[in-house]
């Protein structure tokens, strides 16, 4: 009888141990088919720590590249999907997304080739450069002081990257309905919208993006506030104005800004002037947990927005170029 019980535990104990590697080698799938937590556990288990490291030392040196690396993501994925096509140089014969209007104030670039260059050493051909972009927006946030989230791994790098593709990036001019709708075509909810608009609470807003308020007497606009974008403005089209009091902390002080009349794009402000969204904006104002909370949940949604998957995509050697 005692031989028959060691047996027994003798093979549950397998069997356990067979289910684990089991979960080890399947990793833990997370909606879109082939992006998983782990991806990189096993063909680049320090993929990971190699980001977060290259973006807290980029942040460290110049802590406006979180809103950049934020920023970079957002544009990535409005375009061709979470795809890394952002990051792709033009050449003489194409005019790449980055090299549009909406996305030459876009900076951090270095960052993702300095992490690329670091994963390419350890493992080659393994990393996706949309992966990285992921990564680091994640990394900045938490760097920031924002929510603590993770998010699934396995994209592969578009091998398109066109300047017309970028019509589908929101505008600083959009009203309410036309975010709502924008966000919409996406999968997003105008909930869901309205806490990835509060990324806002990090960096800036050049003149160009919000001088048109200035001249139309915004009546949306307070009136001291005005004053402070329009001294702002005399500087210049590229002079910068702060989001909120807070640029590089990530919290809710930009909803509280926006109830002050003191949101600095028109489609910032539009978001508490519409009644549609109004409750949204004052919810997230008085409570900073819900807005951590569903701002990581959309960032995860966000992140798998038309992925690229086994041939539809590549690893790219180079992130400024398709292979």
């Amino acid at each position: 009888m005692v031989l028959n019980l060691v047996k027994m535990i003798t093979m549950a104990n397998l069997l356990s141990m067979f289910i684990l590697m089991e979960v080890v080698a399947g990793g833990f799938r997370f909606g879109v088919d082939g992006l998983r937590m782990d991806y990189y556990i096993m063909s680049c288990p320090f993929a990971e720590s190699i980001v977060k490291n290259t973006v807290n030392r980029a942040l460290q040196d110049d802590p406006t590249l979180a809103a950049a690396l934020v920023r970079m993501h957002f544009h990535d994925c409005f375009v061709e999907g979470c795809d890394g096509s952002i990051l792709i140089d033009s050449t003489k014969d194409n005019t790449a997304e980055k090299d549009s209007p909406g996305n030459l104030s876009l900076r951090g670039y270095e960052v993702i080739d300095d992490a690329k260059e670091q994963l390419e050493d350890q493992c080659p051909g393994i990393v996706s450069c949309a992966d990285i972009v992921a990564m680091a927006a994640r990394d900045a946030i938490f760097w920031s002081r924002g929510p603590v989230y993770d998010i699934p791994k396995g994209r592969k790098d578009g091998r398109r990257s066109k300047i017309e593709d970028t019509i589908n990036l929101p505008f600083p001019s959009f009203n309410t309905s036309e975010l709502i709708s924008a966000f919409g075509k996406r999968g997003f909810s105008a909930q869901e919208m309205v806490a990835l608009s509060g990324a806002h609470t990090l960096g800036v807003a050049r003149c160009s993006s919000f001088k048109n308020r200035l001249n139309n007497a915004d009546a949306n606009l307070d009136s001291d506030f005005a004053k402070t974008l329009s001294k702002t403005c005399s500087a210049g089209d590229n002079a910068e104005q702060p989001f909120d009091a807070t640029q590089n902390t990530f919290d809710n002080f930009y909803f509280n800004a926006l109830i002050r009349k003191s949101g600095v794009l028109f489609s910032d402000q539009v978001l508490y002037t519409t009644p549609r969204t109004r409750n949204i904006v004052y919810g997230y104002a008085l409570n900073q947990a819900m807005f951590f909370f569903d701002f990581q949940q959309a960032m995860v949604k966000m992140g798998q927005v038309d992925v690229k998957e086994g041939s539809n995509g590549e690893v790219r050697q180079n992130c400024r170029k398709i292979n």
